[in-house]
């Protein structure tokens, strides 16, 4: 299960960063498609990452680690909330979607 999920995940990254850069040009339908795209990234990487933190499993611990080092390469400390970052993050798409919307 948590290979399909991954594998989910990892699709979905695929998607948005390979329309990223053309976010600015695109037509506002597929803004929002993006937009919508990235909340569906977020949310199934915040219920992998709850799934991982409340795990005995010891790949699943493994996991929670690389996560934890990969955010420390962006600049974040290793004590930093993980979830405070995806609840950071959703705001920032959250505001994406009301200047679309007022735009």
């Amino acid at each position: 299960m948590v290979r399909k999920e991954l594998q989910d995940i990892e699709d979905l990254q695929d998607e948005v960063f390979g329309k990223a850069f053309h976010f600015q040009d695109a037509p506002r339908e597929k803004q929002l498609e993006h937009i919508e795209l990235l909340e569906e990234l977020l949310s199934k990487q915040q219920i992998l990452y709850f799934r991982l933190q409340h795990s005995d499993d010891p790949d699943a611990k493994r996991m929670l680690e690389k996560i934890k080092a990969g955010a420390t390469e962006f600049g974040f400390s290793r004590d930093t909330d993980i979830g405070y970052v995806f609840r950071n993050m959703m705001k920032v798409v959250a505001h994406m979607r009301e200047h679309l919307a007022t735009s």
